[in-house]
């Protein structure tokens, strides 16, 4: 019994098929199982909404642990519209950001950072 082309391009069919959704089972892990999650707390000084095909926004939190000390810098990613909004509107006073921590999102179409910001709360001015 000969394998026949027909029988070669059927498998290389299903092959291409379950690579395809191997792929995308991958990124909807990866999108939806969070590593870590937290809270970070100070001034949001940069955020904007960039890329050229996958829009993402995309901001800069200034964080000031204790006076005197260096403040640190924490990069994030918002995914929701409506989060962006609310970040957009306490814009200059004192957030506290909730964040999740996804590891292994395979490409940048859904933030530069692992850092996913799900919530904000303004806790001052």
């Amino acid at each position: 019994m000969a394998f026949s082309r027909s029988k070669g391009f059927m498998w290389g069919g299903i092959l291409i098929v379950l690579i395809v959704a191997g792929c995308g089972l991958y990124t909807w892990i990866t999108l939806n199982w969070s590593f870590s999650s937290g809270e970070r707390a100070g001034y949001v000084q940069k955020f904007s909404h960039k890329g050229w095909l996958c829009k993402t926004w995309e901001g800069e939190l200034q964080m000031i642990p204790v006076p005197g000390s260096i403040p640190e810098k924490f990069l994030f990613s918002v995914r929701d519209d409506a989060i962006a909004q609310k970040i957009n509107a306490s814009m200059g006073k004192r957030v506290s950001l909730h964040y999740e921590q996804h590891k292994g999102v395979p490409t940048q179409c859904f933030g530069e950072t692992e850092y996913y910001v799900t919530n904000v709360i303004s806790v001052g001015e």
